[in-house]
Parts: structure tokens; C-alpha cells; sequence
């Protein structure tokens, strides 16, 4: 199963963005691919005052147009990172999940809201704009079905095993740690997970040099059923091509039956 994953810099203007995950593509072979991932708000500045003037309230606005139309061109699923979804008002930090034929098979929106108070006393907290999903990620392919988390999420276990008791063999984690808790457990969450759970994460991130003053810390990743990373980005803009074999999690599962004594 072929993986390309976007780390790509969010630019001010959306427009901007957008032309800038054209020229990585360019450089990108996107035949055969299975799925392409974007980080977590990969159009969208990591600012939650901003996060009203990036808003998508439908398929058509612009940054769900670019995905739909990126999976009829090359026929893969796109994992949509994530943006800033406008439903009844409530603002949602939502991945959209395109099928090869641009239709939607999944929305998944953000349970477990980013909250930090940071060494030097500041604060962040998406709770003061964004309200928390309630249903479970998980989606079909012809593989078999797929999970899929949003960042904060990665670091309670429990929604990863639920992905993992409802079928999930990958578990794609659009995602913006920064520099202070990139470092410290961006890794470590995947890997433990991974683990944990005997089946492959994704992990995808913006690149480091986005737009505004949070400081995200790239470093986009894919980690295999026995916690091995198979490949993994710096802090720029780059992207990641990564061929996965799903019969890797019967081995792992074989040879340490972790899931079977659940």
C-alpha cells in the first residue's frame, strides 16, 4: 500500500498554500499512490484567532475543492489533514477523507481538544473556539478498514484501541505538535501507539516555518506494528513516499500476541 504523505508550509493566504502543495506534488510520483495525507490545519495558521476567517462551511469551499479534485486526478484516497469546519455555527477542527473518486467516505472531527500551559507561563486552548467531536474515526477501503485520529487524540490510548477493536490495520494522525512538545513525546506517542495496538500510524504535520507564531515541528512519520519508524521528515517542507505491507501486522500480532489477550 503506497502512502504519500504532504509536509507542507501553511502560508497567510490560502491561495498561497495551495499553489505551494502543487509544487511539492510536481516533485512527487503520484502514480499508484493509495493514499496522500495533509497535516493537521495544513491551510489554516494555527492560531485560534484565526481559525473564524480560515472556516470550510461546505464541499465546495475552496480547500475541500483542491482535495476532491486532487483524488479524481490521481485516483487515491486523500486523508484532508484537517481545517476549521463551520456546522450550525460550532466550529470544528475536521479531517475530510476523499475516496479515489472524490466522494467523501468520512468526516472526522477532533475529540480531545489541544490545551498547554507552556514553560514560560502562556497558555493555548482550542476549547475556546472549537467543540469536541464525538464519533469514533474509522473508514473503508479495499484494504480493509482505516482509522483515523487528530493529534491530541494520539496521546489517549483508548481511542486508538477502539480504532483497533473496530478492524483500523492503519491509523492516519493528521497532526501539529510544536516545539516544545514535538521533542518531547511526538515519537513516542506514535511509536506507543503503533505498539500498543499492533498496526501502522501515519503521522503528518505542517511544516515548521507556517505561517504565525505557533511553532509546529514537522517531522512527519510512519511507524510499522513493532514500533519501527520507517521514515520520517525533518522540520521543512517536504514529502514523505512510503510503501507499507499490511501483512506486517498478522506477523507483529503472530510473534507478540499483544491483541489476541486483550
Amino acid at each position: 500500500m503506497k502512502i504519500l504523505i504532504v509536509q507542507n508550509k501553511v502560508f497567510e493566504k490560502v491561495e498561497d498554500t495551495i499553489d505551494n502543495i502543487e509544487k511539492i506534488l510536481s516533485k512527487a510520483n503520484l502514480e499508484n499512490l493509495d493514499f496522500i495525507v495533509f497535516g493537521e490545519m495544513f491551510t489554516t495558521p494555527y492560531d485560534i484567532s484565526l481559525f473564524k476567517d480560515y472556516q470550510q462551511k461546505n464541499e465546495e469551499s475552496l480547500v475541500l475543492k483542491f482535495l476532491k479534485d486532487l483524488s479524481i486526478k490521481t485516483k487515491a484516497y486523500v486523508v484532508g489533514g484537517t481545517v476549521v469546519e463551520n456546522s450550525d455555527n460550532k466550529l470544528y477542527n475536521t479531517s475530510y477523507v476523499f475516496n479515489r473518486v472524490g466522494e467523501v467516505i468520512k468526516k472526522y472531527r477532533k475529540q480531545k481538544l489541544f490545551s498547554i500551559i507552556y514553560p514560560d507561563g502562556s497558555e493555548f486552548s482550542e476549547r475556546k473556539v472549537l467543540t469536541p467531536g464525538i464519533k469514533e474515526g474509522i473508514f473503508d477501503t479495499e484494504y480493509g478498514k482505516m482509522g483515523i485520529m487528530i493529534c491530541f487524540d494520539i496521546r489517549f490510548p483508548l481511542l486508538a484501541t477502539e480504532l483497533m477493536k473496530s478492524g483500523a490495520k492503519v491509523i492516519f494522525v493528521p497532526a501539529a505538535f510544536n516545539d516544545f512538545t514535538g521533542p518531547l513525546h511526538w515519537q513516542t506517542c506514535f511509536k506507543a501507539r503503533a505498539i500498543d495496538n499492533q498496526l501502522f500510524l501515519v503521522g503528518a504535520s505542517p511544516s515548521a516555518d507556517s505561517f504565525g507564531d505557533y511553532k509546529t515541528y514537522g517531522h512527519s512519520l510512519v511507524v510499522d506494528p513493532l514500533g519501527k519508524i520507517l521514515g520520517e521528515l525533518s522540520k521543512k517542507s517536504d514529502f514523505l513516499e512510503i510503501d507499507i505491507n499490511l501483512d506486517d501486522i498478522d506477523h507483529a500480532r503472530s510473534i507478540l500476541p499483544i491483541i489476541r489477550n486483550y
